[in-house]
């Protein structure tokens, strides 16, 4: 059975303000990255528990990746296109 780990790829890459988000380890590290009171905005805590689910179930990545992008749509943190 195929396991995501920190290197595995995301569906798609996600670029952002100040960095872009590649990789499952990448997603973690910007969860850690988050402030207390991000981490209780309802679509991070979705984004987070996505992503957990993916872990635990590869076919859930892709909605992991869109559930963060949508988080991070939401936040302002995505890099809007000129």
């Amino acid at each position: 059975m195929f396991q995501l780990i920190s290197n595995t790829p995301l569906t798609f890459e996600l670029v952002c303000k100040n960095t872009t988000l590649t990789t499952i380890g990448d997603a973690v590290r910007l969860f850690g990255e988050l402030t207390p009171e991000q981490r209780e905005t309802y679509h991070w805590q979705v984004a987070m528990l996505t992503l957990n689910s993916a872990i635990k179930e590869p076919r859930y990545l892709a909605a992991a990746t869109i559930t963060l992008q949508t988080a991070l749509n939401l936040s302002g943190m995505l890099l809007q296109p000129p």
